[in-house]
């Protein structure tokens, strides 16, 4: 089994899924598998997939578990008692429709979406541990690279500045577990010999393992969902308000870019601004992103310098820093890496593998995604009515 807790997950599925608990608990939803790179075959893993997947079935929370998330100060307690029997029920959830002749894949997950919300990190970390596991079938895979790639990030971590906060955002993305793992534990021990803004990492497993403080708070589905459940127009906002009164002041980062960043400034009014903390970037140029953040805050006065602008988007350190150095005098800057520090390996180009939802309550979701490539919409018509409803070029 690659997955063998329910914790080794990205702590926003797990905030989310509180939120649907207590607000959504009757919706059904369906997500997509997509794997973005062009000429990758990864039919060849779906029956060993379809196996790992059955596993999910057989995992709980344990007692440890709930104490643990408990601790963290934002989960509440029906919501934990409900986690206590939870169980995911990958038989009647899933749908994995494979041809390993035609070279054909096709997975599904379809139901409650609280029933259904976990399934989206574990199974892309299980598709990128089976895909590279056959990749490098004729090396030692479990021990490929770690080292190497280790005295790369060290000469990073040597370079930046000690006050560049960044934060593990790798899990889904990652070459195999025990490769996280292996880095996590070595920058907490270098962190120990020099000061160093390692703020945390988006796995609770791996955040209880280590001792730091687990990080994140919505994903693109939660906006996605609202199109399905308010009028479209009213959808974003709708969704921003209902996290923000579940929370109450916690996990205050709003994610900017699901239908564009120009449209979620629109709706990102004097109420939003001032009641989240900051604004999560995960899609098109940094640069441009922070001075439009930058502007609509100082343009509904507020001072920038008091907001938290965070930066996920296909990181390594050197393009951090730059961000950082440009941008550190003028707000909250912070960084969230994922694949550059769990799927660094030399000679291999990492998979980029997605799963989004694509439906909610019987109708089609998009994201629309500030890059070309990462938006995801399995109907045409419907995409192009968002379009003309948030005034998306």
């Amino acid at each position: 089994m690659i997955i063998k807790s329910l914790l080794d997950t990205d702590l926003y599925k797990l905030t989310m899924m509180q939120c649907v608990y207590h607000h959504f608990p009757n919706v059904e939803v369906e997500y997509t598998f997509k794997c973005r790179n062009e000429g990758v075959d990864i039919v060849k893993i779906a029956a060993d997939l379809a196996e790992e997947i059955r596993h999910l079935g057989e995992l709980g929370f344990s007692d440890e578990d709930i104490e643990y998330l408990e601790s963290l100060g934002f989960f509440q307690k029906d919501f934990l008692t409900f986690l206590k029997t939870f169980r995911l029920t990958p038989g009647q959830d899933g749908n994995l429709i494979y041809d390993l002749e035609k070279g054909t894949m096709e997975l599904k997950f379809h139901g409650s979406w609280l029933r259904t919300i976990l399934y989206e990190v574990p199974v892309l970390a299980m598709v990128n541990e089976l895909y590279y596991k056959d990749k490098l079938e004729d090396r030692d895979f479990q021990n490929y690279n770690i080292s190497q790639a280790w005295l790369n990030f060290s000469e990073d971590l040597h370079r930046i500045p000690e006050d560049m906060p960044f934060a593990d955002f790798g899990t889904r993305r990652r070459i195999f577990k025990k490769y996280q793992r292996h880095i996590l534990m070595e920058i907490c021990d270098f962190k120990k010999s020099r000061p160093l803004s390692f703020v945390g990492t988006s796995n609770v497993m791996f955040a209880k393992q280590f001792g730091v403080k687990p990080i994140g708070t919505m994903a693109h589905e939660f906006i996605c969902a609202g199109q399905g459940l308010f009028p479209l127009a009213e959808s974003q906002k709708k969704m921003l308000d209902i996290w923000s009164r579940e929370y109450r002041g916690k996990l205050g980062i709003a994610l900017s870019d699901t239908l564009g960043f120009d449209a979620f400034l629109r709706d990102f009014d004097l109420y939003f601004a001032k009641l989240y903390d900051g604004l999560r970037q995960d899609s098109g140029d940094p640069c441009k992103w922070a001075d439009k953040a930058i502007k609509h805050y100082e343009e509904l006065g507020i001072d920038p310098k008091t907001k938290s602008l965070v930066f996920s988007d296909s990181l390594n350190f050197m393009k951090a820093e730059e961000i950082f150095k440009k941008y550190s005098d003028k707000a909250k800057i912070s960084f969230g890496i994922g694949t550059y520090l769990t799927n660094n390996v030399p000679g291999i180009k990492p998979l980029n593998v997605v799963m989004k939802m694509t439906c909610c309550n019987g109708q089609p979701v998009a994201k629309i995604s500030d890059s070309p490539g990462k938006g995801m919409c399995k109907d045409e018509a419907y995409l192009e009515w968002l379009k003309k409803v948030f005034e998306i070029k």
